[in-house]
């Protein structure tokens, strides 16, 4: 938001400095991005007398003049005799004697214009002789500027005419509309002087009014308060259009705004004043004699706005139209059909309030970004509405010749009801780590117009307080009733108005103090404790940790090749996405690990271990929040191991990240935990034969595998990946908690027996299912103590559809020396069985 502190000090007096006011809006929580001096071009633009006139020799229409600059010229002390500088110029009005503004060499003046020293056919020109335009001082550009003959020759051009007027920029944050307007900004400034200042609203009462009535010429109907509560308009006939007097078009040219017309110009100039946008239709080219503010409806119309381009509007865009047709987008454009031209007579101006909500969805929409939608959709003050249209009907008729219908129409269906917040002083001053006074507290939100009154019946319940005889019965009110102003849109807490208290009385001289931290400490919840333990391991087995954004592609599932019935489908939905690639909230870590593997592999990296801990979410009901499940996954491709002289390079494969799993189960203190061949229904990701089920204590707690090659290509990786999920949920369940003492026993005292067992066993048959029975052997046979798979072998000489697998079978006891009769009994048992079961052969 800009404003000049001219216009600034027609709404309050301010003692202040530019820099005072820069200072002090920062400290108020409305940081000043810049402020300079509006004139600052005026810099070498002196006053100067003309000496001397006679004919240009080479030109009819110039005249060669001799101009006295006086002693001081660019600031630069000189002595002796005034300084008579030779200029070139075509001005119709110059003559001997007269006082004008000169820019001498250097000056850079409005539109990027350097004065040089130069030859104008054959004539040395040292300067320009300058009009109103030209220094953007006026309208005039038909001669230069004749200045008071009693001027000095010499004197700064913005010395002579006390042109001294700073342009401030101050960037706002989006909760405080109230301060998109310069009474705004002066109630600011008129809070934090001392004593507080008084603001002089522009509201008066209408002076020029006709007879008729406007409720003769047009009728207003809201079809839907709830996007638009009040909406006011008035009307100004036998208008002349043209352009703007100097007063209106230096305020909006100072904000850097371009005028166009008397009647839109006053638009534009009522809204940086107040806030409140309005529009001006012309009253002839509205159909029916009707306004009526409603919603587009079903069927893709195309309106033509303001900036003569076509957009297509949505069911739910407020629209205002006339009899026939739509007429302006609400709160955002008006529309060409209803434009002010130079042969309007009769002028609608419409002042309205509209939903925050509906504005901001129909500008992102439509991709219009306008100062009127800038400000409704952070919200404008609904009680202002009818005054600020009485201003600008005012001003309309001032600088046009209008004559302003009587009445004003206001439709307000849904009327602005204040809103009350109880502030306790005491909280108050525990939150700021204040001690002020009731009194103070209420003459800082007073400044601000904020209404506060003493809450009737409630007692302070402090002891200290009724011990001091001395306090006064207004010291002991404990609640104040503060009543919000219309304008407030951003306070509805009693922490709001302690926000206002803090920055009115100084952010500054808030002491700096410790917060009371509890002797005792907290332990941290068993979920944290074992998220960083994971952490742990996972770092010390060589992965990294990824954190990727909890929104993904609404394609994740199809890439994923999911079935149609699988839950992880039931996506939700972003209302406002930041993308269409981050439209949905995930479902599976799985895509966001596999991204991460693409973009390394784009970089050339191509052994990547990664992990993630992370939520995912299962969309429930529409309306309903989904559910939120804490997930486990690691993700390997490339080398098992780094690139070295000692060992040869090999591609990690499944048996690599499922061993993976099982150490962390380990780390965990999860005993027995169990590999199941998935089903394709619950891994469609995973390769046939490649995917597995974790389970442990008889809970399912996640999967691993290898990822499909459809899968790869969706992706558009070419190499091996191998992954695993795990729920935390089942995790915590089933793993002991932090800090128990883990399972362990005594270091054998007996030495160990291991026989080799060798079967011919078919394919199909699963390793995990006979390993499975060996762990159920120990129940029985005291002395097993470990198996495990030292070889596995298929091909030639092996018919085909069979396989060779070793296994290694420990024996010991924990009593006595196993003998080698007991020992061979024992494995002869344990063979016939597994041969038995699974139709197995001795090689």
């Amino acid at each position: 938001m800009k404003f000049t502190l001219s216009w600034l000090k027609e709404y309050t007096s301010v003692e202040y400095t530019p820099s005072e006011i820069a200072e002090k809006l920062t400290m108020a929580g409305l940081e000043v991005d810049s402020f300079a001096n509006r004139f600052e071009y005026l810099d070498k633009v002196v006053v100067s007398r003309v000496e001397y006139v006679e004919k240009h020799p080479a030109a009819d229409n110039l005249t060669c003049c001799k101009v006295n600059v006086g002693k001081n010229t660019a600031g630069i002390d000189m002595t002796g005799d005034d300084i008579i500088l030779n200029i070139v110029c075509g001005a119709p009005n110059v003559r001997k004697g007269l006082v004008v503004p000169c820019a001498i060499v250097g000056a850079l003046l409005p539109g990027d214009l350097e004065i040089k020293k130069s030859k104008l056919r054959g004539e040395i020109s040292e300067g320009m002789l300058c009009s109103a335009a030209e220094l953007k001082l006026g309208l005039g550009c038909d001669g230069i500027m004749e200045l008071d003959p009693a001027m000095v020759p010499g004197t700064p051009l913005a010395e002579a005419l006390s042109l001294n007027d700073y342009l401030f920029e101050v960037d706002l944050t989006p909760n405080r509309p109230d301060c998109l307007s310069v009474i705004g900004l002066a109630r600011e400034v008129a809070a934090f002087s001392d004593p507080a200042g008084k603001l002089c609203l522009p509201f008066n009462d209408i002076v020029r009014c006709s007879d008729k009535s406007i409720h003769d010429y047009v009728a207003v109907e809201i079809f839907d308060p709830d996007l638009c509560p009040r909406y006011t308009a008035g009307m100004v006939v036998d208008v002349k259009i043209g352009p703007s007097p100097f007063w209106l078009q230096d305020r909006l040219v100072s904000l850097g705004l371009t005028p166009i017309n008397n009647v839109v110009d006053v638009t534009n100039f009522v809204m940086m004043e107040t806030g409140q946008p309005l529009h001006a239709f012309d009253y002839d080219n509205i159909a029916g004699s009707r306004i009526e503010i409603k919603r587009a409806g079903i069927g893709c119309i195309e309106f033509r706005t303001l900036d003569g381009k076509s957009h297509t509007l949505e069911p739910d865009m407020l629209m205002i139209c006339d009899g026939d047709r739509p007429v302006g987008i609400a709160g955002v454009m008006g529309g060409e059909n209803t434009e002010i031209l130079d042969s309007t007579t009769r002028v609608l101006v419409e002042s309205a309030c509209f939903n925050p909500v509906s504005i901001r969805r129909t500008a992102k929409r439509s991709g219009i970004n306008t100062d009127a939608s800038h400000r409704f959709e952070r919200g404008v003050d609904p009680d202002a509405t009818k005054d600020v249209l009485k201003r600008a009907i005012s001003l309309i008729s001032e600088v046009s010749g209008g004559t302003i219908l009587n009445d004003i129409i206001d439709q307000y269906p849904v009327p602005h009801t204040p809103f009350e917040i109880k502030l306790d002083p005491d909280a108050l001053n525990r939150r700021l780590g204040t001690s002020l006074t009731y009194d103070e507290i209420k003459q800082y939100l007073e400044s601000v117009q904020f209404k506060v009154n003493q809450s009737d019946g409630i007692i302070k319940c402090d002891d200290s307080m009724h011990q001091d005889k001395n306090s006064t019965e207004q010291d002991r009110a404990c609640m104040m009733r503060v009543i919000v102003p219309s304008f407030r849109v951003d306070v509805t807490r009693p922490e709001d108005l302690s926000e206002e208290v803090a920055r009115l009385w100084g952010y500054n001289r808030i002491q700096t103090s410790f917060p009371k931290v509890p002797a005792k400490g907290r332990a941290p919840s068993e979920r944290i404790v074992v998220r960083e333990q994971i952490r742990d391991i996972m770092n010390g087995f060589g992965f990294s940790e990824a954190v990727n954004y909890s929104f993904t592609s609404a394609a994740a599932c199809d890439l994923l090749c999911l079935e149609l019935s699988d839950k992880r489908r039931s996506v939700e939905e972003i209302l406002n996405p930041i993308s269409e690639e981050l439209s949905v909230l995930r479902t599976s870590l799985l895509p966001g690990l596999l991204e991460n593997i693409r973009r390394n592999n784009s970089q050339q990296i191509d052994s990547v271990r990664l992990f993630e801990i992370g939520n995912i979410f299962l969309a429930t009901r529409k309306g309903e929040q989904p559910i939120e499940k804490e997930m486990i996954a690691g993700i390997w491709t490339g080398l098992r191991t780094g690139i070295s002289w000692s060992n040869k390079p090999v591609a990690c494969d499944f048996f690599d990240i499922k061993g993976v799993v099982q150490s962390l189960c380990c780390a965990l203190d999860i005993d027995e935990v169990l590999f199941k061949k998935s089903d394709v229904l619950q891994c469609p990701y995973y390769q046939n034969g490649h995917g597995a089920i974790i389970a442990a204590n008889g809970n399912q707690i996640g999967s691993v595998g290898k990822i499909g090659a459809q899968i790869l290509k969706n992706f558009g990786l070419k190499q091996d990946v191998f992954v695993f999920e795990m729920d935390m949920e089942v995790v915590l369940s089933i793993a002991p908690p932090p800090g128990a003492m883990k399972n362990t026993h005594l270091i054998p005292k007996f030495p160990s027996l291991s026989r080799d067992l060798t079967l011919i066993l078919d394919s199909g048959v699963a390793v995990g299912s006979i390993l499975s029975d060996f762990v159920a052997f120990k129940e029985n046979k005291s002395v097993l103590e470990d198996v495990f798979i030292f070889d596995l072998y298929e091909g030639k000489p092996l018919p085909e559809g069979k396989k060779s697998l070793s296994i290694r079978i420990v024996y010991r006891s924990w009593e006595k020396t196993l003998s080698e009769k007991m020992i061979n009994g024992v494995h002869a048992d344990i063979s016939r069985h597994i041969m038995e079961k699974y139709g197995a052969d001795l090689p």
